[in-house]
């Protein structure tokens, strides 16, 4: 099934694109984290070395998160797409007669297993920059949801209405959306994404123009029991179902070989479509990182900061000093001289 968000004439407005990192904070507005719980939570957790302090020039974090992202993506679909040739050659073969019986049926039935667990384990493996159709765009991964029961449909034969929706806790902030009669169908749309979007949610339509919604796949959990709709109470969400489902692939016949081959051979496009993006992604966030330079003055600040910490004899000092030579080479050192 195909569900990318079709765009709207407002643009990305209403797209999958639309889901953005930052709208993972609000995700949860109604929940304080000033609270006696969190309190307790904050004094039980360990104590994390303080860092050195990063200057201004520092390569920024988003920078460097792009390019693990990339890399654990690229390591992870190189195994998917082993995976898939290796049951491409095995049906190929069985197609052509050149492998018969049981136990060739059970060879690929094992391979078919072995490529769906490595499937399940994506959000772990992948890293987070692949979602569920194992798409690469260089951002957090998204999930794709419906929600029982809110059809665009049936919201349009009842306008005008004003309908809220909260995300969260019971009595959380209720964002409202308002449908007219005379709106069309992306301005019904982009009401409901508008509504939506400070609560870490957004809408869009699906390739059969259907409501589809999105949250960043960090935020899922948290969003999957606690969608709440005016006059409906919570509402049930239902995830749109990954492309590429092995298990649901047969082997038992001609005919169902040779749709398994189809699919494993769209997956096969899909997954190298996906290392070319992540390659891309890679190579121009590793440009990147090698061009950035540390402007003087924020050198003379870093070095304040370095010198700063190794004047502390305690733990925290020492730890934090360790963890920011691990990997300092003598050429690096002579290097960094070399520039005074």
């Amino acid at each position: 099934m195909d569900t990318t968000f079709r765009p709207t004439s407002s643009g990305a407005s209403a797209t999958i694109g639309g889901v953005r990192g930052g709208d993972a904070a609000r995700l949860l507005p109604a929940r304080r984290a000033d609270t006696p719980a969190a309190d307790e939570a904050r004094a039980a957790a360990p104590v994390a070395p303080a860092p050195l302090k990063r200057s201004a020039g520092s390569i920024g974090g988003a920078l460097q998160d792009g390019v693990a992202r990339a890399q654990q993506a690229l390591d992870y679909l190189e195994r998917v797409a082993s995976q898939l040739e290796n049951l491409k050659g095995e049906l190929s073969a069985r197609l052509a007669g050149s492998r018969k019986g049981q136990g060739a049926r059970a060879q690929v039935d094992t391979q078919v297993r072995q490529l769906a667990a490595t499937l399940a384990a994506r959000s772990r493996d992948g890293g987070a920059g692949l979602d569920a159709d194992l798409n690469f765009s260089g951002q957090p991964a998204v999930q794709r949801f419906r929600m029982r029961g809110i059809e665009l449909d049936t919201l349009q034969q009842g306008a005008p209405q004003s309908i809220a929706f909260s995300v969260g806790g019971i009595g959380g902030p209720q964002l409202a959306a308002s449908i007219t009669p005379d709106q069309t169908t992306e301005q019904s749309v982009r009401a409901i994404d508008r509504a939506l979007a400070p609560l870490g949610v957004r809408a869009g339509l699906d390739g059969n123009g259907g409501l589809l919604f999105a949250t960043p796949e960090a935020n899922w959990p948290a969003v999957r029991d606690s969608v709440a709709v005016s006059g409906r109470g919570r509402v049930s969400t239902e995830e749109v179902p990954a492309s590429i489902a092995p298990q649901q692939w047969d082997t038992g016949n001609i005919d169902s070989l040779r749709q398994s081959l189809r699919e494993v051979v769209q997956a096969l496009e899909r997954v190298r479509r996906s290392q070319d993006a992540a390659s891309n992604a890679l190579s121009s966030a590793s440009l990147e990182v090698a061009q950035a330079q540390t402007p003087a003055p924020d050198v003379e600040i870093a070095a304040d900061d370095f010198a700063g910490a190794a004047a502390g004899t305690d733990y925290q000092s020492l730890l934090a000093l360790s963890s920011a030579l691990v990997g300092v080479s003598r050429e690096r050192v002579l290097a960094l001289l070399g520039l005074r």
